[in-house]
């Protein structure tokens, strides 16, 4: 089956591949492993990830976004070829026309770099569209609706909030706080609490095991965390539990709270009552914390309920538009051909 059209949720910590008729073809680490002397690409995805923590001097896992942007131009052509080749296949016939995920406050320049990387990676035609419309567009959220959403879409590099009315952005705000920055709370956490020294990977795996935005009173919630203690040098193994990673957590989340409060404020009256109404939708990876809505839900007196395959909303909502490719062209943001 030769694949003409793909959607690359292009996220700082993961990317995913949506190929019509396939479904989710790719669902790897945004992580790209280089040789310093060379500069050459070693491995992309899974396979570069599993290098975190464990290169020797001449080998760099890097992450070529930043924030949801472009940081490296060259890693990041780089890596979508090598996605772009695994969706298509060796043998495809046809370069494929392709729609890819930016944040809401993207600047021209981050544009421009966006599709260029897209075309000179193997793209015919490369379109860019809003992470939050593309996320509601995943959770199933009737975007062209007179009605007033709202979506938090809590990513790998940042968190966006949007309010979304007659298919466009009415108000949002963006922050530099999501899984990355949960991750390095952990690492800081432990650290000050244990005098342990753990990797972004361990944190990671904490919080997926054990990471909640409110307190648990009742059940053993724990997970063992192996790291190196500060103090002897020597490994050493604790117990965590969900109240401290929500601990951790809680400084970063009230600050996303934060941003949704500020966009209520800019919201007009009107899509503030749809809203009150249907709740507020949560997306994205940072969805998948346990309790995240009955979080939002207590700070904001707004209903919150965490949308259906969260962490696949961006990437589902991709697929939408290509197979309304023609209808939704008028709404994309850019187009090069």
């Amino acid at each position: 089956m030769f694949i003409r059209q793909i959607g690359i949720d292009l996220g700082t910590t993961n990317t995913v591949v949506y190929a019509p008729g396939r479904g989710f073809v790719i669902n790897e680490p945004t992580i790209v492993a280089l040789s310093v002397p060379e500069n050459k690409v070693l491995a992309v995805g899974r396979e570069a990830k599993e290098m975190i923590g464990r290169t020797p001097g001449d080998i760099v896992a890097y992450r070529p976004l930043k924030d949801g942007v472009i940081a490296d131009y060259y890693i990041t052509k780089a890596m979508l070829k090598y996605f772009i080749g695994r969706a298509t296949g060796n043998f495809n016939l046809w370069k494929p026309d392709v729609v890819i995920s930016v944040p809401a406050g993207i600047t021209p320049t981050e544009r421009r770099a966006v599709i260029n990387a897209a075309v000179e990676a193997g793209a015919k035609n490369a379109y860019i569209v809003k992470e939050p419309l593309l996320a509601a567009l995943g959770a199933g959220i009737p975007i062209n609706s007179s009605q007033g959403n709202m979506i938090v879409n809590m990513g790998g590099g940042t968190s966006e909030v949007a309010v979304i009315s007659l298919g466009s952005i009415v108000c949002w705000a963006s922050l530099r706080i999501a899984g990355n920055r949960f991750d390095q709370a952990i690492i800081d956490y432990i650290k000050k609490k244990y005098s342990l020294a753990i990797g972004e990977q361990t944190a990671e795996a904490a919080k997926i095991a054990v990471g909640s935005a409110l307190p648990v009173k009742t059940g053993r919630f724990e997970q063992e965390i192996r790291g190196r203690d500060l103090v002897s040098g020597l490994p050493k193994d604790i117990i965590v539990n969900f109240n401290e990673i929500a601990d951790a957590l809680n400084p970063f989340l009230l600050e996303i709270v934060s941003a949704i409060q500020n966009v209520f404020n800019e919201t007009p009256p009107e899509l503030v009552a749809d809203i009150m109404d249907k709740g507020i939708i949560v997306s994205g990876g940072g969805a998948n914390l346990k309790n995240i809505d009955n979080f939002f839900a207590r700070l904001l007196g707004v209903e919150a309920y965490v949308a259906e395959d969260a962490l696949l909303c961006v990437a589902k909502g991709s697929g939408i538009i290509l197979n309304h490719l023609n209808t939704y062209k008028k709404n994309l943001l850019n187009k090069t051909a």
